[in-house]
């Protein structure tokens, strides 16, 4: 609770510049100026000039997006291609120098407009200023991002001579109690490092260049403001939020080491990062106290996705349509990861994922539906550019939580159908394990964080080495012995997410925000993590109105000051 607290506080100095609207006392008539006839034609510069701008962004989003899907599905070089050309015609469009300024002079009299038309022309200038750059170099930094996410798709990794999946590597070590077999399996989940290493330096390098043109330090500080978050502020919030767990995790981390030490029959001190299951330790083991894939462990993999159909719609968000439309199971050549995607903004969302019968593929389908309940239920009559989450945090943090929800006590009894008594005897040790993942997941995000910057501050330094001196200094966790490879290229957000993790850990913070909401509008006296989600068409009502519909109409601070309270 004391770890939330911080947190929260540290989250509410991002949202300070909020305040909160005045009401008119009741009775009272609100007295409305005449429009001039300067703001009058001001609102129709502006009107017509946004109808043009989001008809051709709206076409050329949509291109994209197909290009992408299929890309993604396929793995084909030349659906990659065709991924490329369409991404640059995008970026093209919105590095026409012209237009930008039109939208600058616009937003000079915007004191004359009304509030939507401002929000909806400060988003477009957020998207003319990071691609304010030449042809040339427009298509250098795509094709160079695209050439290395199509290896993140297409790389299969080697063990003892066979090709594998990401999947079937993470069940194996899973199970897995030799640390010599652990270490070779962990070794072949780092092996698209070493291919996409060099390339992601080089394209680091490039990104800088490209930044200083437009007027920003590196690559890492443009992408901070063009999120809307300020640098230093977010900085001081993340260092902060490493000061508050660094006792706790230190404490935690102790006793997981203690269990991870009798499983494995090796000292404490002896303790390696193939040990964690996760190539990245950014997922807590399984607890000597509670293994949570039991609970599904007799489930096929279609009923992870029929489950996650099940409980949106008792909640009165259907998915249904969406699960439709998306692919949830492995295949040749196929990303081997999850994402979800909005193909036109207009009901057309899909979810990629390649699902299996385990409590972390739960989550992860619960994750991506939360994603597309979100694209779904935006209000369609917003302009498009503002028809979007109100920002990334707020759309992770609904992800995360339905996620969380796999893994919830009345979930499981509600939904996967476990057994009442078993999971109330189970209850505290699934807190337990539920409070491992926030404490691992958020030292985790201070490694990528501090990586990320550090990368783009000095992309010529030993990142190998930095890389590692991170991952002790937060996850606690020893090099290997003699290692000097890019295993840290072996996440693909640094190609295709670059500088975004910081909003998984800020997406947490709304997610607990929201879990407050819920339960003052449910009338839930109890500890949130005991809310009750089964059937509660309330929750959908609520979410449907509070976070779904506004859209990006808002700036995010005073979206969550609006929608938490």
């Amino acid at each position: 609770m004391r770890i939330l607290l911080a947190m929260l506080v540290a989250v509410s100095m991002l949202s300070g510049c909020c305040k909160h609207k005045e009401t008119q006392p009741a009775g009272e008539e609100v007295a409305t100026a005449t429009p001039t006839e300067d703001e009058e034609n001001l609102t129709v510069k502006a009107t017509k000039f946004l109808k043009q701008y989001n008809d051709e962004y709206a076409a050329k989003d949509k291109a994209n997006n197909l290009a992408y899907w299929k890309a993604a599905n396929s793995g084909k070089a030349e659906d990659f291609d065709a991924y490329a050309a369409t991404e640059l015609a995008l970026k093209t469009f919105h590095s026409d120098a012209e237009r930008y300024q039109t939208l600058l002079g616009l937003l000079e009299g915007r004191d004359k407009l009304s509030p939507l038309l401002q929000r909806s022309l400060d988003v477009a200038v957020l998207a003319f200023k990071g691609n304010q750059l030449p042809p040339e170099i427009l298509k250098d930094l795509v094709d160079r991002a695209t050439e290395i996410e199509k290896t993140f798709n297409t790389f299969r990794p080697t063990l003892d001579g066979q090709k594998m999946t990401n999947n079937d590597l993470l069940e194996s070590i899973a199970k897995e109690t030799d640390s010599e077999k652990r270490k070779s399996m962990w070794l072949a989940l780092k092996q698209v490092g070493g291919a996409v290493g060099p390339q992601l330096v080089e394209l680091a390098r490039k990104r800088n260049e490209a930044a200083l043109v437009m007027g920003y330090k590196n690559f890492w500080d443009m992408q901070i403001r063009l999120q809307e978050h300020d640098p230093d502020t977010l900085t001081a919030l993340l260092d902060d939020l490493a000061k508050a767990t660094d006792e706790p995790f230190r404490k935690m981390k102790l006793d997981l080491d203690g269990e991870l030490s009798r499983r494995f029959g090796v000292a404490p001190a002896d303790m390696r990062p193939w040990h964690y299951d996760n190539p990245f330790f950014q997922q807590a083991p399984p607890s000597e106290k509670v293994q949570l894939d039991t609970f599904y462990a007799q489930m096929k993999r279609e009923d992870i996705v029929n489950l996650g159909g099940k409980f949106f719609k008792a909640i009165g968000l259907d998915a249904d349509d969406l699960i439709a439309a998306s692919d949830f199971y492995e295949r040749e050549g196929k990303d081997q990861h999850a994402f979800c995607i909005s193909i036109d903004r207009a009901g057309d969302v899909r979810m990629l994922l390649n699902v299996k019968p385990t409590a972390e593929w739960m989550d992860t389908m619960l994750h991506e539906a939360g994603h597309a309940v979100y694209d779904k239920y935006t209000d369609r009559d917003l302009p498009f550019n503002l028809r979007d989450a109100a920002h990334i945090l707020t759309t992770e943090g609904i992800a995360m939580l339905f996620g969380a929800l796999a893994k919830n006590p009345t979930w499981l009894i509600g939904y996967v159908g476990a057994d009442a008594t078993q999971v109330a005897a189970l209850t505290p040790a699934l807190l337990e394990q539920r409070q491992r993942e926030q404490l691992i997941f958020a030292r985790w995000t201070m490694v990528m964080f501090n990586f990320e910057k550090a990368l783009y501050e000095n992309p010529d330094q030993d990142l190998n080495s930095l890389w590692y001196d991170l991952v002790e200094r937060f996850q606690l966790l020893q090099r290997p012995a003699g290692r000097d490879r890019a295993d840290w290229a072996a996440k693909p957000h640094f190609t295709i997410a670059p500088v975004y993790y910081h909003n998984y850990v800020l997406g947490e913070l709304f997610a607990a925000q929201l879990r407050g909401a819920l339960a003052r509008r449910l009338g839930h006296a109890g500890p949130t993590s005991t809310i009750d989600y089964v059937d509660r068409s309330e929750i959908g009502a609520f979410l449907d109105e509070m976070i779904f519909k506004p859209g990006r109409s808002l700036p995010w601070p005073e979206f969550v000051n609006v929608a938490t309270g």
